[in-house]
């Protein structure tokens, strides 16, 4: 079966088809099709089921380009796995949804159906769970709806937290005072903030006391009013650490609780504090959890394969419990 497309400007040609057609030739080996292309013409030559699936992923490719957006690996993967699934016409809704402009001017969109249902999660609902592998976006789109309410004034502050919980090092070998010894745990925080404002503003707020990024420690004792409260690698928190977090919400206020339960850091002796929240409180009103899959994950495609890898051998692999002394 041959099948063909009239791209509506010749000049996407290139940007469709990638740097020595790395695009297409993607999508060639994924439903097993020939494409060519003569001008501004672009033919599919397949079977009677492959021809229109690759048509349909070459045709929502060409959108994507023609509303002025890049595509790369993710976008083209995604987009097959979306022809596959039948949910083009989800993704193609999806992609008009503008979260937040960045300080380079770059719009801030969710990229997965995962991503897309976070997002309205977190705008109708007072908390939010999104629960899932790196990669996914969870903490980059929480701060970027977090800016857009404050710059809308919906909120006064924007609060990002996370436990300064050790994965290997000591915090004691650090250099510098407490305050020196936590930051790095909290650049992902200050990363994405600079992404969405720029150095300038972000430091300007932050003297203002308008953006506070510091441990979940500071946290207690306080009522948060007005605010945009995001909690990071919550996975990491204790049972006792998450309720102390979680009833701090204040009025006028919302919270996004962020994390990896596959990546917990903490003792053994220790139970995660966001394990048992999503437990406790699924069936609360106006909290929301949302779960990422390997297919959300919009870094590298290696990233989706390791993460995929790890949750086989976890569903391969029994673990036996490690025996503790005096038992």
């Amino acid at each position: 079966m041959e099948k063909t497309f009239k791209l509506e400007k010749s000049d996407l040609i290139e940007p469709l088809f990638g740097a020595f057609d790395e695009n297409i030739n993607i999508v060639m080996r994924a439903f097993d099709v020939k494409i060519l292309n003569r001008d501004d013409e672009i033919k599919i030559i397949g079977t009677e089921d492959s021809a229109p699936k690759a048509l349909c992923a070459v045709e929502n490719l060409a959108k994507i380009l023609e509303r002025g957006e890049n595509i790369n690996e993710q976008t083209v993967r995604y987009v097959i796995s979306m022809v596959d699934a039948d949910n083009m016409q989800e993704v193609t809704e999806m992609s008009k949804d503008c979260v937040c402009v960045s300080f380079t001017g770059k719009p801030v969109k969710p990229k997965t159906l995962g991503q897309k249902k976070y997002v309205e999660s977190i705008r109708k609902n007072t908390v939010t769970f999104g629960v899932g592998p790196a990669g996914t976006g969870k903490t980059y789109l929480a701060v970027a709806l977090a800016v857009r309410a404050f710059k809308a004034k919906e909120v006064q502050r924007i609060i990002l937290t996370r436990p300064a919980v050790e994965a290997g090092e000591k915090l004691g070998f650090l250099p510098g005072d407490l305050q020196n010894k936590v930051d790095p745990y909290l650049r992902p925080l200050y990363d994405a903030l600079f992404d969405m404002l720029g150095t300038e503003a972000f430091n300007r707020n932050m003297e203002r006391g308008c953006i506070e990024v510091a441990p979940l420690a500071y946290m207690r004792g306080r009522t948060l009013d007005d605010s945009f409260i995001i909690l990071d690698e919550a996975q990491n928190t204790t049972k006792e650490q998450m309720k102390m977090f979680l009833t701090r919400l204040g009025f006028g206020s919302k919270m996004v609780i962020t994390g990896d339960i596959t990546q917990i850091d903490l003792p053994d002796t220790k139970r995660s504090g966001l394990v048992q929240a999503i437990r406790v409180l699924k069936s609360i009103e106006d909290i929301a959890l949302c779960h990422f899959s390997d297919k959300d994950v919009v870094r590298h495609r290696l990233v989706q394969d390791i993460v995929r890898a790890y949750e086989k051998v976890g569903n391969d692999v029994h673990i036996v419990p490690r025996k503790r002394r005096g038992v």
